[in-house]
């Protein structure tokens, strides 16, 4: 009787999960279904899930007439170099609280979340006058800055976490068999902690690439415009064109969910499978 209401248990859980997955990915798959048909199916009947031919031609104007791939090139680049930053600064930051300011760090990381008690926009003007005095505005370095300024409190936040959960018995260990720290820090701790590391460059990388306020201030040249005030762009249009709205939804969409793909499978990895390693 406990194994069939066990099973019962379980079968409801999975075809609640998997409803919910649907309701979750059902926009996604909605707006890539859109950009594949054409101007005229889209106006015509635009209720209609599946495209009775799918074509291209909205992903090639987008590209190549309005130049979304110059716009993407440069979130790409932005959120690449924020994410890769805000990673080292805040892992060697996060180590250095935990095992070098133990009393100091609870102080230090209750004082770095306190910074996103600020709204964004109540830094706007702040931060505008501080990139026109270093001569950083429009700029793909100043936005840079910027995006850290945020990203390193909140990612150092999130490490001390991971970092506390390494056992110091581990580094007393390769201390003594003749490592020294910087060997430590890196071939053993942060294996230790990458499903931390990982999860926090996925945030980053996200929060840079779909940044839209200061991207919208600090950036006022199309060819280093990037894609979230690009796609704002297409809805000042005289005529908004629906398949190109989705098209470039689609490319704005797609590179954070491949990106998540691509390195979800370190997140599953545990503290033991560093230690193996």
């Amino acid at each position: 009787m406990t194994n069939i209401k066990e099973k019962i248990g379980g079968a409801v859980c999975h075809v609640y999960l998997i409803i919910l997955s649907i309701i979750a990915f059902f926009p996604l798959v909605w707006i890539l279904m859109c950009s594949i048909k054409s101007s005229g199916e889209l106006t015509a009947n635009p209720t209609h899930f599946l495209p009775k031919q799918a074509t291209l031609e909205n992903f090639v104007h987008v590209i190549n007439d309005l130049g979304f791939a110059l716009n993407i090139s440069n979130s790409l680049l932005i959120a690449l170099f924020t994410t890769c930053i805000a990673i080292v600064i805040s892992s060697m930051a996060a180590y250095g609280i935990v095992r070098f300011f133990p009393k100091l760090g609870a102080v230090m990381s209750k004082a770095l979340v306190a910074t996103y008690m600020f709204p964004p926009i109540l830094l706007a003007i702040p931060y505008s006058l501080v990139m026109a005095k270093l001569g950083l505005v429009n700029t793909r370095i100043g936005l840079i800055i910027v995006y850290l300024s945020f990203s390193v409190p909140y990612a150092v936040w999130m490490l001390v976490g991971f970092f506390k959960t390494v056992p110091l018995g581990i580094e007393e260990a390769a201390r003594v068999d003749g490592a020294n720290k910087v060997q430590i820090f890196v071939g053993i701790v942060l294996p230790l902690v990458m499903p931390g590391i990982v999860a926090t460059a996925i945030y980053t990388f996200i929060n840079a690439w779909n940044e839209f306020l200061y991207s919208l201030i600090l950036i006022n040249s199309t060819d280093k415009m990037t894609v979230s005030v690009a796609l704002k762009s297409l809805q000042g249009a005289e005529i908004l064109d629906w398949g190109d709205m989705m098209a470039a939804s689609a490319l704005v969409v797609v590179p954070s969910v491949v990106f998540f793909m691509f390195i979800q499978n370190k997140i599953a990895g545990g503290m033991t499978d560093g230690a193996v390693k």
